[in-house]
């Protein structure tokens, strides 16, 4: 061993097992925090935000309301910052069961350009988020009022009181909100405004009187199962109701699908064994006389395509998001993401996408080698780069714009530090080590026909057999079996619900790979029983095409199905809605291929040649 290797190996081996070490710990079921009676329970304020711009969030701090004078932030979880929490101590009062009415938080003097903000803030539906006890609490900051036509009433109040309603069990806390029932707001008038807790000051300013009461409830269930009552309450729209009848509907057809695939496929190549294994005699060259089909490339079909690096790139960031897919969904199963425990979904995707690389590493330059490719060294950085790369052009625009709008979404620049980190010294690395290992482990290919020099030449093909016709057949049947959950996961990303059907979830995911695999063996037969042999592109492109479907959804999600707008809105949706089709189509791209190379070998395997 080189000198100074083992020390620096040591290191990196302990800098792994410290972010295994985070990973747990961040996943681990906290205690829950007990409290005696009069005990101090603190209010975080969060941010604020346009109601149907779920990704358009600004500090709560930012809007003239009441703050201390010096504002004490919350230390943040990695998951947190990336959600756009930045949560702030505020100057609520709260203590543990003790019920407080109509007490005064602040009194403010607002000028004209504060009033004029907060009706800003109003007319675009602004809430605000705050956290107690891990518990987030919504509610407006206003209301807008239109009525009538002629003459037209445009009417903007502020909420100056709060409600806050508290449920605990014994010393734990089960369930907050907020409310303003029975509460009369402060009218916000253009120019000059008084109302009720609202004195006009002249000159378009106003003063108005911030109170709050608390009152506390006992409840009945346990702190282990507040998650429930958290589900229960909806300040936000329910869209993710029980949908078990669409996930059968789809379940039927994809079975049918399959079946149907199967059925035919295995007919046809019964078929096809009975006649070209008529006669047994003679060697593999002999085979082209007087025959067609999928026999005749016999030497051809595992010819080695061109741009052989990338191909393996491309299969090896798909095994690695397979690989993350799968984690992800498998960590959901357990529990690990509570409804309660900000960020964790991100957090754990961060981590698993660093500590899988290795994962690309070992598939890439394993069949890069295999495929008698000779830059492994070339082959590791673009696996390392093919899809981080583009990440990180889309990061930099879309908190670009965060940063310009003041967004909450822009990432620190401690924050950006470690995610760099955390890809230049866990990711790229275990890339690297995982490409060594596996250029170290690969066999020879397994072709069951040996390839000649020359190649054949390809007839002409009908139109049915073009690209672009078979990339719009692969495409669109994994999209039609996975549509109907598409509507919820995006509802999810790009609005406030949380998700918790993750049974429903890996079966849609097995489903997906399933019609995947299935109708990319069904084209490669098409493609080869017209003698091309030019399998190897085209079985990644035949499903990967499914992320072209995915993303023209995303266009048909954002224009009928949501209320966003905005440039900040629509830069971070489409640029982050451009990767998730990109993973689509490395991840159905890879599975693809696999599925196709193994039957390749099998039908070429099952021919008696010599």
């Amino acid at each position: 061993m080189r000198c100074g290797t083992g020390p620096r190996l040591g290191w990196f081996l302990w800098r792994t097992m410290e972010l295994h070490c985070v990973l747990i710990l961040c996943f681990f079921p906290g205690w829950a925090a007990g409290y005696k009676h009069g005990d101090n329970v603190t209010l975080y304020v969060n941010k604020v935000g346009p109601y149907h711009n779920p990704q358009e969030t600004y500090h709560y701090y930012t809007l003239p309301v009441c703050r201390p004078e010096k504002v004490h932030h919350k230390s943040l979880s990695l998951g947190e910052v990336l959600d756009g929490d930045r949560m702030a101590e505020s100057l609520y009062h709260i203590q543990f069961r003790e019920n407080v009415e109509k007490k005064m938080l602040c009194q403010l003097s607002l000028s004209e350009q504060q009033v004029d903000q907060l009706r800003e803030a109003i007319e675009e539906l602004y809430y605000f988020e705050f956290v107690l006890d891990d518990i987030p609490i919504w509610g407006f900051v206003g209301y807008l009022e239109e009525s009538g036509f002629l003459p037209h009433s445009h009417k903007v109040v502020l909420w100056t009181h709060l409600n806050f309603n508290i449920e605990y069990n014994g010393d734990t806390i089960i369930f907050a909100n907020v409310s303003v029932k029975d509460v009369k707001p402060v009218p916000l008038e253009e120019g000059a405004g008084t109302g009720v807790g609202g004195v006009g000051l002249g000159g378009g300013g106003l003063t108005v009187t911030h109170t709050y009461s608390v009152h506390w409830f006992e409840s009945p269930l346990p702190h282990s199962r507040r998650g429930e009552r958290f589900r229960d309450y909806s300040f936000f729209p329910k869209t993710l109701e029980i949908h078990w009848l669409s996930i059968i509907n789809s379940l039927v057809l994809v079975v049918l699908l399959l079946g149907f695939v199967i059925i035919i496929l295995m007919r046809v190549l019964k078929n096809d064994f009975a006649r070209y294994n008529v006669e047994e005699e003679g060697g593999c060259d002999d085979l082209d006389q007087g025959d067609n089909g999928w026999k005749i490339i016999h030497t051809d079909v595992f010819r080695f395509p061109p741009y052989k690096s990338l191909l393996c790139a491309i299969l090896g960031v798909g095994a690695q998001f397979l690989t993350l897919a799968t984690g992800i969904i498998l960590m959901a199963l357990l529990g690990m993401f509570n409804v309660h425990r900000h960020g964790a979904i991100n957090s754990a995707a961060i981590a698993l996408y660093a500590l899988t690389s290795c994962v690309s590493g070992y598939v890439s330059c394993s069949f890069y080698t295999q495929i008698n490719g000779q830059r492994w060294v070339w082959n590791i950085i673009l696996t390392s780069s093919i899809f981080s790369a583009p990440l990180f052009l889309t990061w930099s625009v879309v908190n670009s714009v965060h940063w310009w709008s003041g967004s909450t979404q822009a990432l620190p620049a401690t924050t950006v530090l470690l995610l760099l980190g955390a890809w230049a010294l866990v990711g790229f690395p275990l890339t690297v080590i995982g490409g060594i290992v596996g250029k170290n482990r690969a066999g020879n290919f397994q072709a069951p026909c040996r390839t000649r020099n020359i190649p054949r030449q390809i007839p002409t093909q009908p139109w049915y057999k073009r690209a672009a016709v078979h990339m719009a057949i692969g495409g669109f049947l994994p999209f039609s079996a996975i549509s109907v959950e598409l509507y919820y996961i995006f509802a999810t990303v790009w609005g406030r619900e949380h998700y918790t059907l993750y049974g429903i979830l890996l079966c849609v995911f097995a489903i997906l790979i399933s019609v995947g695999a299935c109708i990319s063996v069904a084209l490669t037969y098409f493609l080869l029983s017209g003698e091309d042999y030019r399998w190897w592109w085209r079985s990644v492109l035949n499903t990967g095409s499914t992320g072209i479907f995915i993303f023209v959804y995303s266009v048909f999600y954002y224009r009928n199905r949501s209320s966003m707008s905005g440039p900040v809105q629509s830069t971070e949706f489409f640029g982050y809605s451009l990767l998730t089709a990109m993973v689509f189509s490395l991840m159905l791209g890879s599975v693809s291929f696999w599925a196709s190379l193994a039957f390749i070998r099998y039908i070429y395997r099952s021919l008696k040649m010599d």
